[in-house]
């Protein structure tokens, strides 16, 4: 509990910087390599047409913008609601390491069948995350004002404590 959640996610930041990194550097090789004409980029489509040789790492880059927008809703979610329990720790760290494989597989080896693999596993991970999350919430119980309560254990200076938080 606390802020190891935290950690996690600011690794899949990082994910997501290293590979616009990567798609920032291999357009502007592309661009220098082979200086584009005005046709090169008068549409869309021909700007894609043009960029197609080094697009796999802009690919990927909009696929860290689907579904791990989930992943980022879920963090602030568990830390306000005390629900960041080590078991959800543990899946996010696994869900960021598939995410890391699939992004290695889909801008490396491009091996769709694996790609796909790794995509359907990380997004069965999260939705892990999202049910346990779903079923700790229902588990929490209102007080009289309308407020929640969640109770569970704390562990302070080698000692497990019981305590319930309000909101």
């Amino acid at each position: 509990m606390g802020n190891s959640i935290l950690w996690p996610t600011f690794a899949l930041v990082g994910l997501t910087f290293i590979i616009y990194l990567m798609m920032f550097v291999k357009r502007f090789g592309h661009i220098r390599a082979n200086p584009p004409r005005a046709e090169d980029l008068a549409t869309g489509e021909a700007a894609l047409r043009y960029f197609e040789p080094v697009e796999m790492p802009a690919n990927n880059y909009r696929n860290l913008f689907e579904m791990p927008v989930l992943y980022f809703a879920l963090v602030p979610l568990l830390l306000i609601t005390n629900q960041d329990s080590d078991v959800q720790v543990v899946l996010a760290w696994v869900y960021v390491a598939i995410r890391c494989l699939h992004s290695f597989v889909h801008i490396g080896p491009k091996k769709v069948p694996v790609r796909a693999l790794l995509f359907s596993l990380s997004a069965l991970v999260l939705l892990a995350m999202w049910i346990g999350f779903a079923i700790d919430m229902a588990s929490m119980k209102p007080v009289l004002d309308g407020s929640w309560i969640s109770c569970g254990t704390i562990k302070s200076n080698n000692s497990i404590k019981w305590i319930c938080c309000y909101s």
